[in-house]
């Protein structure tokens, strides 16, 4: 079965999602929304929401008078449900630096073994600017880190050592690719799960950072996830 990298990226990172309150940031993590079933979480975005949707459907129209009704990028539309509110930025940050958030999923260009993470800025290219995924990795109670594992040059993204400027030390929970899923656990890096398509040599080409096999390790045979599960787009 073919399938988006990034679509099944956030359909897993969606998995680790329970009851609660949780940011989606930019990137992968927006996606995590189309992917949650009705009721399980209530979704806090750092631009005024508590209470949003997923992404429109296909025949969404842009309001004009409702522009701001956007996700953590600040262009794509999302939609609001019933119980949802709005609040200023100054509201909106208390949530995540208050440790309100019981979890975050926020996009990652590397993450060391240790659970440092950097996710801001690349050496020598053009910076925008951190946000507020400095906020939201120290506030948050869970930092689920959703990235593919490798760079679009091939270079690997799970390090002994974060080599771009960190966004925090210490505080990535989860880290969830394409290929496999990591679990920080009393301090070490666990490898709790993996595709069937790789081998673990293969898998550790890719991952120079130390890591352990959990006790608890599953393979995923990602032909049998259905479309109802994952919806190609």
């Amino acid at each position: 079965m073919s399938y988006s990298v990034k679509h099944y990226i956030a359909w897993r990172c969606a998995q680790e999602l329970s009851l609660g309150c949780v940011n989606l940031g930019i990137g992968i993590p927006t996606l995590v929304a189309d992917y949650l079933p009705k009721g399980v979480v209530t979704l806090h975005s750092e631009n005024g929401i508590l209470g949003a949707g997923p992404e429109p459907g296909p025949d969404f129209v842009v309001d004009p008078e409702n522009m701001d009704l956007v996700n953590a990028s600040g262009v794509q539309p999302i939609t609001a449900l019933p119980h949802a509110s709005y609040f200023d930025s100054s509201l909106s940050f208390c949530i995540m630096r208050g440790g309100h958030l019981d979890a975050t999923v926020i996009g990652a260009l590397q993450v060391s073994e240790t659970g440092d993470i950097a996710s801001w800025a690349v050496p020598g290219k053009d910076v925008l600017g951190v946000g507020g995924a400095m906020d939201l990795v120290v506030g948050a109670k869970r930092v689920i880190a959703a990235m593919t594992h490798l760079s679009p040059k091939g270079e690997p993204k799970i390090l002994p050592e974060c080599t771009y400027p960190l966004t925090a030390k210490n505080r990535v929970d989860t880290i969830v690719t394409e290929y496999a899923v990591f679990k920080f656990r009393e301090g070490k890096l666990y490898l709790v799960e993996m595709v069937d398509e790789l081998t673990f040599e293969q898998l550790k080409e890719m991952t120079p950072a130390s890591y352990e096999i959990a006790d608890d390790f599953k393979w995923v045979k990602r032909d049998s996830i259905t479309e109802e599960q994952l919806v190609l787009k």
